[in-house]
């Protein structure tokens, strides 16, 4: 039997040299480093309490989910994605359950002081996001948890700091202790440094008289401060509506966008008074120039005194039904006609705009209208109403008098015509139903008041009675028939 000597065919060549070197080959490719190292890795898997990362160790690395952010509670998912490259400091190197235990925000914490520091000995600004409210101030992300006391938010000290939650802010850096973990930022030293040109080129543009815009940008109990473009006014209580208010968010709130008056600027001071009703119409201005004497109006009692009532007639507007003119009758005691919070229709004898005195009439209301009368004036009920010199009545705006029609194209001013006619119609029919129970109670109320009750009522006197012979009224134009029934509905 011949020999076999063919040598087996080498399918590998052993480049690396020796069995020793071959294993200091391996070694090499696994990373070393010790507890407090900065390692990066991968992110190779997300779950909802921890993360994976493969920074070439032997085994992936864990990151708890409390080790990924400075933020509290935070979802793995909203801080990091599969594929993503961290930066993450070594804990723990080896568990008791052999596992890499790592923290990317202590990583973050790490490189953040660094750059902190620079900050501070460069006497910087440090850019960071709002993303907590506690006690006292608020928490600023700059890389790692910096405080903001409440005192130092603003220009002026801030009660309510929710609103700046999620905000990117720019502060400056007080205080900076490592060892404490401790850094305390101020954002109001940032705005008085990077304001106060801007500020007095503002003061000096500004003058008394003028309209401005501005938004609510807090609230204190004597005001509101408004931000007028990076400079504050203030809107004192008494300026921020013509009626009494107790509180100022019972007009404004944070946030809100208004137009308000200069009513002085203090140069020496920097402090700017503002009005917010001043661009706003007096109360008393529009119910005089909507409300003429003879018309009907209604409100509600608010006081009785012994020489008459008071009437709120409109928010922050009050009239006086003086007790002679309450009843058909001689009144010792206001209470036995009203009482306090009723509704009562009454109509203006006089507005003194000067003295803001408003003179009403219940009697005279009550004898302007007989509650089984079809007879409706809408001018009596504070429907507009105008005339030209010969004291012809105006039609609206788009109403053909000759054909008695609305004119095609004017169908915006015919809705606000039957809008205005069918309030004023509907205020004349709660009339009807206040004098028809009045009547009833009339005799209880005189016997209630030591009188004899009056056996009839007194016939219409009233220059705006539909029975009147007076003219420059909507309901004694025979014209406006047609036009009446229209707005009644009666032609539809």
């Amino acid at each position: 039997m011949a020999q076999n000597n063919t040598e087996v065919t080498k399918v590998a060549i052993n480049d690396i040299g020796t069995e020793e070197d071959f294993i200091k080959a391996v070694d090499s490719t696994i990373k070393n480093f010790d507890d407090g190292d900065l390692v990066e890795g991968t992110v190779v898997k997300v779950d909802h309490d921890e993360v994976l990362l493969d920074i070439g160790y032997k085994t992936e690395g864990v990151i708890p989910s409390r080790e990924l952010s400075i933020k509290k509670d935070v979802d793995p998912d909203e801080v990091v994605e599969v594929g993503d490259t961290v930066e993450a400091l070594v804990v723990t190197k080896e568990d008791k359950e052999g596992r890499l235990i790592l923290s990317k925000k202590r990583a973050q914490y790490e490189r953040a002081w660094g750059d902190v520091e620079k900050v501070k000995e460069a006497d910087g600004v440090v850019e960071g996001t709002v993303i907590e409210a506690v006690k006292g101030g608020l928490i600023v992300d700059i890389g790692l948890r910096g405080f903001l006391p409440a005192s130092l938010v603003e220009m002026r000290r801030v009660r309510d700091l929710s609103p700046y939650i999620g905000q990117t802010i720019k502060a400056k850096i007080l205080e900076l202790d490592k060892n404490r973990n401790n850094v305390v930022l101020s954002r109001r030293q940032y705005l008085e440094e990077t304001q106060s040109e801007v500020r007095e080129t503002f003061l000096s543009q500004l003058k008394k008289g003028q309209i401005r815009e501005g938004v609510v940008s807090s609230i204190v109990n004597f005001g509101a401060f408004v931000d007028l473009g990076g400079v504050d006014g203030l809107i004192h209580v008494s300026e921020l509506s013509w009626k009494h208010i107790d509180h100022p968010s019972e007009v404004v709130k944070v946030g809100d966008k208004v137009t308000v008056e200069v009513l002085d600027v203090d140069l020496d001071r920097e402090r700017i008074s503002l009005s917010l009703k001043a661009t706003q119409e007096d109360p008393w201005q529009r119910f005089a120039r909507t409300h003429v004497p003879g018309q009907i109006v209604k409100g509600k009692v608010t006081k009785i005194v012994q020489f008459g009532v008071f009437i709120s007639v409109e928010d922050g507007i009050e009239g006086l039904v003086h007790i002679s003119e309450l009843a058909n009758r001689h009144v010792e005691n206001p209470e036995t006609v009203v009482k306090p919070g009723e509704i009562v229709f009454v109509k203006v004898i006089d507005v003194d705009l000067d003295r803001r005195r408003i003179s009403l009439s219940l009697k005279q209301a009550n004898d302007s209208v007989d509650p089984a009368s079809e007879d409706f004036d809408p001018a009596l009920y504070g429907m507009p109403a105008e005339y030209d010199e010969q004291g012809n009545y105006k039609y609206p705006e788009g109403f053909d008098p000759e054909t008695n029609e609305w004119i095609a194209g004017f169908e915006k001013q015919r809705e606000e015509w039957e809008s205005q006619y069918a309030a004023a119609h509907d205020l004349w029919e709660q009339h009807k139903e206040f004098v028809a129970k009045e009547i009833e109670n009339a005799a209880e109320s005189a016997a209630a008041d030591g009188q004899a009750p009056r056996q009839e009522r007194v016939e219409e006197t009233s220059n705006y009675s539909s029975e009147s012979t007076s003219t420059g009224t909507l309901a004694d134009s025979d014209q406006l028939a047609a036009l009446r029934d229209q707005l009644l509905g009666k032609n539809n």
